[in-house]
């Protein structure tokens, strides 16, 4: 992040290296010079939380679409609306829970470049979500297991989760995603260590909720391998936790992090909504580009 947009910003670090709170910007009014600054800041901090919002799902768009190319809501999961197909609503009233560590839609080829979350309805406690940080676990890994984890790649599967979704509620038709329509959820590979294609930096790139498998080695050393990767990636220490409240939004470079929503708020209602930004093909570190 160059110092000309950074001091745009009132940002207030949450760590050394990962996660801050952008402090008096109104993000339905920020201007160009600002956005611009949000979304250097968003691939710096990787994870940014704004308070005192005022976004409805047209300002919650708007605002999506200055920032990057909005995808559809999800690849499976139709729009909160007819009038707003971009916004994906993570209801707790119909099965919208988020209780796995996942990365946004790696399922696909194209996963989302980031995502933006909305705080719609809140319980009286609970539900907060962390996000981790997906480079500093990399970098935190001794070296031999960074050199493996370099020369493997991982199959990413959405049927496990969205396959009967698929299938039952939406009659086999999905979401138009990369200009198709979806009608089913072919496995995917993407590298074990992904590149950032702005920073160049490296960071572990699976995860519990879509990762399957490694290619090219035995199903218990798969099981190991992800277990391993899984538990330091989970680490506290590569850890940010979120308290939401009303009128909080979050962004998160999805390139770069993986989250958790608490579901510790029992028969509550919890209602966010969530928009993408159309990302690129993942690329590894030995990947042609």
């Amino acid at each position: 992040m160059s110092t000309p947009l950074a001091a745009t910003l009132t940002l207030r670090p949450l760590g050394p290296h990962f996660g801050a709170r952008i402090e008096g910007l109104d993000l339905a009014t920020a201007d160009d010079e600002e956005l611009a600054a949000v979304r250097a800041a968003v691939v710096e901090w990787k994870a940014l939380f704004f308070s005192g919002q005022s976004l409805d799902e047209d300002g919650q768009v708007a605002l999506g679409r200055r920032l990057g190319e909005l995808t559809a809501s999800h690849p499976v999961v139709g729009g909160v609306d007819e009038a707003h197909p971009e916004i994906y609503a993570l209801d707790s009233a119909d099965n919208g829970f988020a209780d796995v560590w996942h990365t946004d839609v790696t399922f696909m080829p194209r996963p989302p470049l980031g995502s933006i979350l909305r705080a719609v309805v809140l319980p009286p406690t609970g539900g907060d979500t962390s996000w981790a940080d997906s480079q500093l676990a990399y970098d935190s890994l001794a070296a031999p297991v960074r050199e493996l984890a370099d020369q493997l790649t991982a199959v990413h599967d959405g049927n496990r989760e969205f396959g009967y979704y698929l299938a039952q509620r939406r009659g086999g038709k999905g979401s138009v995603w990369e200009g198709e329509v979806v009608t089913r959820l072919d496995p995917v590979e993407h590298p074990v260590v992904r590149v950032h294609p702005e920073t160049g930096r490296k960071g572990l790139f699976v995860n519990p909720g879509f990762t399957s498998h490694i290619v090219g080695v035995s199903e218990a050393e798969s099981r190991h391998i992800l277990d391993l990767l899984y538990a330091h990636l989970t680490k506290p220490e590569h850890i940010i936790r979120h308290r939401w409240r009303l009128g909080d939004v979050a962004m998160w470079d999805n390139r770069s992090t993986s989250h958790y929503a608490n579901r510790d708020y029992g028969t509550a209602h919890r209602v966010m909504h969530r928009i993408t930004l159309r990302g690129d093909r993942p690329f590894g570190p030995s990947s042609p580009r």
